[in-house]
C-alpha cells in the first residue's frame, strides 16, 4: 500500500508543470487570437476575414463583380467566403495546438 504513494512526492512537479503547461496554452490562444486569416469566395467576389476566435473582423465585397439585382446569391457568397475564412482559421489553429502539444510531448489532440 505504501509502494503507491512513493510518487506523491513528484505531484508538486506534475502540477507545477501543469500550471506552466496551462500558461502557455493560455498565451498560444491570445497569440492566434490576434491572427487573421482571409478566404475569398464567388471568384473574389466576397472575401472574409476571420481572426483565431473565429470572429468576422473583414469583410470586403467586389463592387464590379456583383449582381446588384441578384441579392440571393451575393448572400449565399457572403456565407460561403465566412465559411471558408472560418474553415481555414480552424486549421491555423488546430495545427499550432498540435505543435505546441509536441513541445510538451503530448499525443495530437490533447490540448483544446
Amino acid at each position: 500500500m505504501f509502494d503507491q504513494l512513493k510518487n506523491l512526492g513528484n505531484l508538486g512537479d506534475l502540477m507545477k508543470k501543469a500550471q506552466e503547461m496551462q500558461d502557455q496554452v493560455r498565451k498560444l490562444q491570445e497569440e492566434l487570437a490576434a491572427k487573421h486569416v482571409t478566404a475569398e469566395a464567388g471568384g473574389g467576389m466576397v472575401q472574409a476575414t476571420v481572426n483565431g476566435r473565429m470572429e468576422l473582423v473583414k469583410l470586403r465585397i467586389d463592387k464590379g463583380k456583383i449582381d446588384v439585382n441578384d441579392t440571393e446569391m451575393l448572400e449565399d457568397v457572403i456565407v460561403a467566403a465566412v465559411h471558408a475564412a472560418q474553415a481555414r482559421a480552424a486549421d491555423v489553429i488546430r495545427e499550432e495546438m498540435q505543435r505546441k502539444a509536441g513541445e510538451f510531448g503530448l499525443p495530437p489532440g490533447v490540448l483544446p
